[in-house]
């Protein structure tokens, strides 16, 4: 019906489009654009020709890490060992 549901105060109104501009040419694939952790979730494609398809995807966006601290424990002695430590948020 070249129309897109975006859920109840989803905010994907201004980052979901169709690929294609008429999706009626057999193409009704999506575009979800600036990927957030709370778009996290399953998004369903429903298509209705003479009779309808329905699909549904699982979409998990994970948050980058921050950059690791990472130092040694102990002394640098040669034929010693030591204990590298890193530690990310």
């Amino acid at each position: 019906d070249h129309h897109i549901n975006y859920g109840s105060g989803s905010g994907l109104q201004d980052r979901v489009a169709f690929v294609q501009n008429d999706p009626s040419q057999y193409d009704a694939s999506i575009r979800l654009a600036d990927l957030q952790v709370s778009d996290t979730g399953t998004y369903q494609c429903r298509v209705k020709k003479n009779t309808v398809a329905v699909h549904e995807v699982i979409v998990t966006v994970e948050e980058k890490p921050a950059t690791p601290q990472c130092w040694v424990e102990g002394e640098t002695v040669r034929g010693t060992s030591v204990v590298l430590r890193c530690f990310s948020r």
